[in-house]
C-alpha cells in the first residue's frame, strides 16, 4: 500500500480542512484495485473554503495540457435525503492509479503550486 502520510500532513495544514486528533488526523485513505485515496472534509463555512476547493481542483484534476497529474479530486457524499448537508456529510476525495504517482509525489505538487505557507489564511487571496 502506498505512504499517505506525507499527504495526510499536508493536507491537514491547508485552512477549512478539517481535522482531529486521531493518528491519521481524521483524514482517511486506503487502497481499492488499482487505486489509492485519501478522503477528507473541509469545512463549507469558512471563509476560504471555496477558495482551497479551487486550488486543489486546479491541480490535481488539470493543472494544464502539459503538466496533467493522473490524479482526480471531487466530492462524494451519501443520500442527502437521508443524512443532511454539506456541513457534515460533504468528503472530498482525492484518487490515483496505484502505479500512477505515489502519495508523497502529488503532496509534493501541491507544496510547489498552492500559497505559501499553506497554513498561512493570508497567503490565501479571496480576489
Amino acid at each position: 500500500m502506498p505512504a499517505l502520510g506525507a499527504l495526510r500532513d499536508f493536507l491537514a495544514q491547508l485552512p477549512a480542512v478539517q481535522t482531529n486528533d486521531s493518528p491519521f488526523q481524521g483524514i482517511g485513505g486506503g487502497v481499492d484495485g488499482d487505486t489509492w485515496w485519501v478522503k477528507f472534509g473541509i469545512d463549507v463555512d469558512h471563509p476560504l473554503a471555496w477558495r482551497v476547493v479551487q486550488e486543489l481542483a486546479h491541480v490535481l484534476n488539470l493543472l494544464s495540457a502539459e503538466e496533467r497529474l493522473p490524479t482526480v479530486f471531487k466530492p462524494v457524499s451519501p443520500p442527502p435525503y437521508l443524512n443532511g448537508g454539506p456541513e457534515e456529510f460533504l468528503s472530498w476525495v482525492i484518487e490515483c492509479p496505484v502505479d500512477a504517482m505515489e502519495p508523497d509525489a502529488v503532496a509534493k505538487w501541491l507544496e510547489g503550486r498552492l500559497p505559501r505557507p499553506v497554513n498561512d489564511p493570508d497567503q490565501w487571496p479571496l480576489d
